[in-house]
């Protein structure tokens, strides 16, 4: 009966694991993308639930290209690969997210501001 009690307790806290690190990573994906915006001229987000939903975009389709290639749209993750992602997600969010948007110029200077302050932001943010 010990080890059953183990076995869930174990499953439950991976749970709670795993609400945590989408959360987490949905706050620095809100914050990084923000300062981004700010600092990149031809990218604009309108309001604060544009803001939220970019980083929910941009949370999804970056959990979905890890997931079906292994690859992380990340500017510094996995070299030229990843920065052509990184611009690519950037660019495709507008089609997702009303009152965002960005151009393809903006998106590639975006993905490397995005790159330069996701490598400071400390901590794991990977899922």
């Amino acid at each position: 009966m010990s080890e059953n009690n183990n076995q869930t307790t174990t499953r439950s806290n991976s749970g709670v694991s795993t609400i945590g690190q989408i959360v987490g990573r949905f706050i620095a994906a809100a914050i990084i993308l923000a300062i981004t915006a700010f600092f990149t001229p031809g990218f604009q987000i309108n309001n604060f639930w544009a803001l939220a939903i970019a980083a929910v975009v941009l949370t999804v389709i970056d959990y979905l290209i890890v997931r079906f290639t292994g690859l992380h749209a990340s500017p510094f993750g996995k070299g030229f690969v990843g920065f052509v992602l990184s611009v690519v997600v950037l660019y495709v969010t507008q089609y997702f997210v009303a009152g965002y948007s960005i151009s393809w110029m903006a998106a590639i200077i975006g993905a490397i501001i995005y790159g330069i302050i996701d490598y400071f932001i400390p901590g794991e943010q990977q899922m």
